[in-house]
């Protein structure tokens, strides 16, 4: 039994996430679809983590058994053949036959994508959040940074998760600013349900003064969802790096 381990990117505009669902087009389907043409078999596949509706990926890890054997090359191209235009295979690799990609997975990184211009730009629309009033990317930094730690993250988390603990480990967080663009990253060993969204708007949020600066780790401490920021908008958000 063969188990391989394939690197996707895509864009989440037009799908319901990744998970598959009943009754909407999702990134895990095309995959398995495309799988499935290739090898001509049924695949699962197990990916890393479960992106939301409109959210992108620039490194989404993903595996599947199967009896037969391929070069590498060859799932790489044949997989691009059969996948929609918005989702690529950027590489393949054989790994050992219990490897799975979302229990294996060490820690991930995020990034959240602000267009801060005064005027909307019609070639980020999907792809980043606009903001137009000025953010002050330094400001952001600084508060980013207190999120760095281990803590219960219940007050960044959105209603209706079912995790069994909200414990989680941030191991770095900052932001910049590249232009018009102003990026939130932030590296941790898992995120909670809109955990890398709800930072992003609390940060906006501070920026914006509706919440004082410096007040992060009392949010944190809180557990309490309703002193954090908003929930910032899915388009700017994308899996930017996996660890294994």
């Amino acid at each position: 039994m063969m188990n391989y381990l394939i690197t996707l990117k895509y864009d989440g505009s037009g799908f319901h996430g990744w998970q598959r669902q009943e009754n909407a087009i999702t990134v895990q389907e095309c995959v398995e679809a495309a799988a499935e043409k290739l090898f001509g078999e049924k695949i699962s596949v197990t990916g890393c983590s479960r992106t939301d509706t409109g959210v992108h990926a620039n490194c989404f890890k993903c595996n599947f058994r199967t009896e037969k054997i391929f070069s590498l090359e060859k799932i790489v191209t044949g997989m691009n053949f059969y996948l929609p235009v918005s989702v690529a295979v950027t590489d393949a690799e054989s790994v050992r036959e219990d490897f799975n990609a979302r229990f294996d997975c060490k820690k991930k990184e995020y990034i959240y994508k602000i267009y801060n211009g005064k005027v909307r730009d019609p070639f980020s629309i999907n792809k980043a959040y606009f903001h137009k009033y000025p953010l002050d990317a330094e400001l952001m930094n600084t508060e980013a940074k207190d999120f760095i730690g281990t803590y219960d993250f219940s007050a960044f988390c959105a209603a209706g998760a079912t995790t069994k603990t909200n414990v989680r480990t941030v191991f770095d967080a900052g932001v910049e600013r590249q232009g018009d663009f102003v990026i939130f990253r932030v590296e941790g060993d898992g995120f909670l349900y809109n955990m890398v969204r709800i930072m992003a708007g609390t940060l906006i949020y501070i920026a914006e003064g509706k919440i004082e600066k410096g007040t992060v780790p009392q949010i944190i401490a809180s557990m309490d969802r309703l002193k954090a920021g908003k929930t910032a908008a899915p388009e700017g958000l994308y899996l930017n790096k996996v660890y294994y």
